[in-house]
């Protein structure tokens, strides 16, 4: 039986998997979504 890990790598290997990859690095780079995601670190890390 496959690990959870070996999943996920052998997706991220995938052509759906790298389309996937592209598209979460394209949102990372967006300003404003890196802000959401700095304050929702910030939520998280104040509990």
């Amino acid at each position: 039986m496959a690990s959870l890990f070996s999943k996920i790598a052998a997706f991220a290997r995938s052509p759906q998997g790298r389309r996937v990859t592209e598209q979460v690095k394209h949102a990372a780079r967006d300003p404003r979504n890196k802000a959401k995601a700095q304050q929702l670190l910030r939520k998280f890390r104040k509990r």
